[in-house]
């Protein structure tokens, strides 16, 4: 019986965490939370959905590899900073633009790449250690 309840909410429950994470993510830079907790609670979903299935049919739903994730995290938040090398500002300082009247700024942009990271990084991980569960069974 446990078991069916996982079956079923899994997919419900993945995408409510990664709507909440994005959330998150969202409100971050004026106010608590951020990349990284919206990266734990994306991953809590993608872990969640693993526990109930299996990594191979997680690794198999997602849209980008989990290793992917971590090197598009790792190279956005990277290259956040470089924009105000280009105005002769010390590396990471934060710049602005605005479009249609939303401004965008590169801390926004670090803050969806250490959220990428975290989640490649906790998906890979969680994986790897279910997988090595799997095989004590």
């Amino acid at each position: 019986m446990k078991i069916q309840i996982l079956l079923i909410s899994a997919p419900v429950i993945k995408p409510l965490f990664i709507i909440l994470s994005l959330f998150v993510l969202y409100r971050g830079h004026n106010l608590p939370g951020g990349g990284f907790i919206g990266g734990l609670l994306a991953a809590s979903g993608y872990v969640f959905y693993m526990m109930a299935y299996d990594v191979e049919t997680t690794f198999e739903k997602m849209l980008i590899s989990p290793l992917q994730l971590m090197a598009l995290g790792l190279l956005l938040a990277f290259f956040s900073g470089l924009p105000a090398i280009l105005h002769s500002e010390p590396f990471m300082t934060g710049q602005w633009l605005s479009f249609f009247g939303i401004k965008l700024g590169t801390p926004t942009l670090f803050d969806v790449g250490v959220y990428l990271t975290v989640l490649g990084v906790l998906v890979t991980v969680m994986g790897a250690i279910l997988e090595k569960e799997k095989k004590w069974d």
